[in-house]
């Protein structure tokens, strides 16, 4: 793939007006771009910190022409954009990650059997459109097992455990989901979860931050410590090297995220890779601070077509990130009178249970 290089003064568009979107906004501002947010609702935290918005739907495709005929690249910060939308983004200007990453990574089933045939290991796996699909797949991988959706799911939504023991009421099971395409996924034993955050660009120019430790309550990610604790130096140059093999596959170009499993098994560790975002990632936020180059700045170096930024940990110290979820945002004074601790808050209304609504970062000598 051939970049497009863009200077200082382009306009960078973001599809998706959430805090990715706007953290993205504001690294792009630092190397003196503009940007163009599109987003359907008016009170999107990105449109704050942009240059230029666009509030329309998704799907309206005069819209979205407008607004790719007002950029010189596109990118987006959550997958679940419609092919329909990605093809008029793409016929229009340059979009990073491609259409073809995007289609990838935002099915499930496509991006299991992605991994698979790279060799790279994942939770054993099989689609599941009827009833009977369900009974073949669960008498094939076993209980427990994972019943998801094989599309928009996300933070533990759209996905129903399968558990070792009881009756299986494959009816009401089905009914729960609608008719939805849906993927049974084997349940890894695994002792944490981790995740590389990484970018490539499309010289094939490559960079990952160190490894992460995610902890995750009610399936949110509430904690990432960096670098991941007691793990082997190899398994985490592996960790990495999976990461760049799925980058190159997909000729990818910006962040990606691809989130795993820690398992240990007589004496051994590996990692299993649970999914890929391709996009920024809430397990890379520590790098705002804690890194020389944040992921958000990296991103932005890729999609622009300049060099990579250096992925070191700032000073070598580790780092530790809590999200904010829901109320916990209302301690905003006295986190912010803590020694150390860096505080970012996203500028959204009401904090909802279970809504994301900041982070705060500290580093640790």
């Amino acid at each position: 793939m051939i970049a497009r290089i863009l200077t200082p003064g382009s306009t960078l568009g973001i599809v998706g007006g959430g805090q990715l979107g706007r953290m993205i906004a504001l690294a792009a501002a630092n190397y003196g771009l503009k940007v163009h947010v599109f987003a359907p609702d008016a009170d999107s935290p990105a449109f704050d910190v942009a240059a230029q918005t666009t509030i329309a739907a998704y799907d309206d495709a005069a819209a979205l022409r407008a607004f790719v005929g007002s950029v010189d690249v596109v990118t987006y910060e959550f997958e679940n954009i419609p092919r329909e939308t990605a093809e008029i983004l793409a016929a229009g200007a340059p979009l990073h990650p491609s259409a073809h990453a995007l289609a990838t990574t935002q099915d499930r089933l496509a991006e299991k059997t992605f991994i698979n045939d790279l060799g790279i290991p994942t939770a054993p796996f099989r689609a599941v459109d009827s009833g009977d699909d369900l009974d073949r797949a669960i008498a094939a991988i076993g209980r427990p097992a994972v019943l998801k959706t094989r599309r928009f799911g996300y933070d533990g939504k759209g996905q129903r455990m399968i558990r070792a023991e009881g009756p299986v009421d494959r009816s009401a099971i089905m009914a729960e989901f609608g008719g939805a395409p849906l993927i049974l996924e084997g349940f890894v034993r695994f002792e944490r979860e981790v995740s590389v955050v990484a970018a490539r660009s499309a010289d094939g120019s490559f960079a990952a931050f160190d490894l992460c430790e995610n902890e995750h309550r009610d399936h949110i990610l509430a904690v990432t410590r960096v670098p991941a604790a007691g793990i082997a130096p190899e398994t985490a140059r592996s960790a990495i090297d999976i990461a760049r093999r799925i980058a190159e596959a997909l000729d990818y170009v910006g962040v990606l995220a691809v989130e795993m499993f820690l398992v240990r098994e007589g004496g051994s560790e590996r990692v299993v890779v649970n999914e890929i975002a391709p996009r920024v990632h809430n397990s890379g936020h520590w790098t705002i601070e804690g890194a020389l180059t944040s992921q958000f700045a990296q991103h932005v170096r890729a999609v622009c077509g300049w060099p990579l930024g250096d992925a070191a940990r700032t000073g070598g110290m580790a780092v530790e990130m809590h999200n904010l979820i829901g109320a916990e945002a209302d301690g905003w004074a006295e986190l912010l009178a803590r020694p150390g601790a860096h505080l970012h808050l996203y500028g959204k209304g009401e904090a909802r249970p279970g809504r994301k609504m900041g982070h705060v970062t500290r580093l640790i000598p």
